[in-house]
């Protein structure tokens, strides 16, 4: 399987961007400064946001940050194509604002199995950033930061096109899967005393 988009590095965000709780405000006004200050160039960067719903919202975020030529909303697709999507991305792109901590959305799981470079931008000291961090994943930067996302999202694309993105084992990927936390939770309900009736 080939590039998304041979030349432009795409960026993918798979499902819903809620405004509360995946407000990409400061990331579209990231891209703003990096546009602005020439450490980004047209058709460098393609934000891919697949079905993300909300589009009202997103839209005019995209029309006040004047970021159209880098971000896309892109309409919902069939599960395995949203899935090939994924593993021909140059990078994934997790949203989850400090106000979700303890949450972990699904999306990172499978994330995770499609073994690409990953960006977080969420609280480092919440649940989503610590099962990143665990996979090797050491790209988080906070979600309500401009001037944090411009300055990393530049040095992780980077590293993503020079193969040096950190990638999760296959090891961590086995761990996660839905098959291994199904036995784990088999293991644990063999584990507790029967119940007389």
């Amino acid at each position: 399987m080939g590039p998304l988009m041979p030349g432009t590095f795409t960026l993918v965000h798979s499902g819903i961007v809620y405004p509360s709780e995946r407000d990409p405000t400061h990331l579209f006004q990231a891209l703003r400064m990096m546009l602005d200050e020439g450490r980004l160039k047209p058709g460098e960067l393609r934000l891919r946001l697949r079905a993300p719903a909300h589009e009202t919202f997103l839209a005019k975020l995209i029309g006040d940050f004047r970021v159209a030529e880098v971000v896309e909303l892109a309409p919902p697709i069939p599960y395995r194509s949203a899935l090939q999507e994924m593993l021909r991305a140059d990078g994934l792109l997790v949203l989850q604002a400090g106000n979700c901590n303890d949450q972990i959305p699904a999306k990172v799981y499978e994330y995770l199995r499609c073994r690409r470079p990953i960006i977080a931008l969420t609280d480092p000291g919440g649940d989503t950033a610590r099962i990143l961090r665990d996979a090797g994943i050491h790209t988080i930067v906070r979600l309500d930061s401009a001037r944090e996302i411009a300055s990393e999202l530049p040095r992780f694309m980077d590293q993503a096109k020079r193969g040096q993105a950190g990638r999760p084992s296959e090891a961590f990927v086995r761990v996660a899967s839905r098959l291994e936390r199904t036995r784990e939770l088999a293991s644990l309900l063999e584990q507790l005393p029967a119940r007389r009736s």
